[in-house]
């Protein structure tokens, strides 16, 4: 299957803020399948910072004069800046309050055009289908462990470019209200066979829990996942390029960016089971999230990495006190 050329009904939400520069390309990749019905979201401004009025309304003059196909726009723009955690999530809950399905992407990510063909097969596929909860344009895998079909199931959904449905993300859990719950029930072990990625996710999801920070919501979303038994599609190749490790980004000031591929010609290659794929959420553990350096002796080498660069921070801090 090959949208491009062909307008799209599938519907997507596209969340921009304050990128101008980024949000372009992703609209130019948009354009390909030019779809009929095109949501935008946009945080507001902070006053605090310089110049980010401007950007903001910068961005959104980009929806103005570039989305250039004949569809449907709904907007929701803000005038106040909501932070991360609540902008992209009430965006999303205004998405899914006028459809049931839908395409989400955010203004740095760059879809390769079989992403769409891959989530609007398997939106379709799966509607029904309750084991499954997201649909990732994302492949962190380096293509270890899937074999020959076109996509494989992990237990962590990956939100660079994703699709979902309405009645998956009602159950959205924003404060983490289940969480205490899940932990005094001994379910973090049930959960992660692993004992890093068990440690790494109860560091992550109990901070959330006692401070609210970081000011994030997908890991809210990883959580939703895993105490629902959730599984996210992941394609055989990376469909999305996330480009935006630069000084407008939220969280992500660097990384590596992930070149997409696309699936080829061939028709989608269904696995033969729902079940999720230990070894692919294992290798992307260990290699995107630098678990290989949560073990034993890689992380002993990494402790003293770091004791050294707060030495050397330390020193330089004096040495300029010293000289003032």
């Amino acid at each position: 299957m090959n949208l491009t050329g062909k307008h799209m009904n599938t519907p997507i939400l596209l969340i921009c803020w304050r990128r101008p520069h980024t949000l372009k390309l992703v609209i130019d990749a948009i354009r390909l399948v030019a779809p009929t019905r095109l949501y935008v979201a946009c945080d507001g401004p902070d006053p605090a910072r310089p110049g980010e009025e401007q950007k903001v309304f910068e961005t959104r003059a980009v929806v103005e004069h570039h989305v250039d196909w004949p569809c449907s726009i709904t907007r929701f723009y803000s005038d106040v800046n909501q932070g991360c955690r609540l902008g992209v999530t009430r965006a999303i809950d205004w998405f899914f309050k006028h459809v049931d399905e839908g395409i989400i992407l955010e203004d740095d990510c760059i879809p390769h055009p079989d992403f769409f063909v891959f989530c609007t097969s398997l939106l379709n596929y799966y509607r029904n289908d309750t084991r499954i909860w997201c649909i990732s344009g994302n492949n962190f895998s380096d293509g270890a462990c899937i074999g020959d079909d076109s996509y494989c199931f992990s237990q962590i959904p990956m939100v660079w470019g994703w699709a979902t449905w309405s009645d998956r993300w009602w159950k959205y859990e924003r404060d983490l209200i289940h969480w205490p719950e899940f932990l005094e029930m001994g379910l973090m072990r049930s959960a992660f066979q692993d004992g890093p990625m068990r440690r790494y996710w109860f560091r992550i999801w109990q901070r959330l829990y006692d401070t609210g920070h970081p000011d994030t919501w997908d890991y809210q979303w990883v959580f939703t996942c895993i105490i629902n038994g959730g599984l996210t599609a992941l394609p055989s190749n990376n469909l999305v390029s996330n480009i935006g490790f630069d000084h407008d980004a939220t969280h992500t000031f660097k990384g590596r960016i992930r070149l997409s591929m696309g699936l080829g010609d061939q028709d989608l290659l269904h696995p033969s089971f729902v079940i999720g794929n230990a070894a692919v959420d294992q290798y992307i553990f260990d290699n995107a999230f630098r678990g290989r350096w949560k073990r034993f002796p890689l992380i002993l080498l990494d402790y003293l990495i770091r004791c050294c660069h707060l030495f050397f921070r330390l020193l330089r801090f004096t040495s300029l006190k010293l000289w003032t």
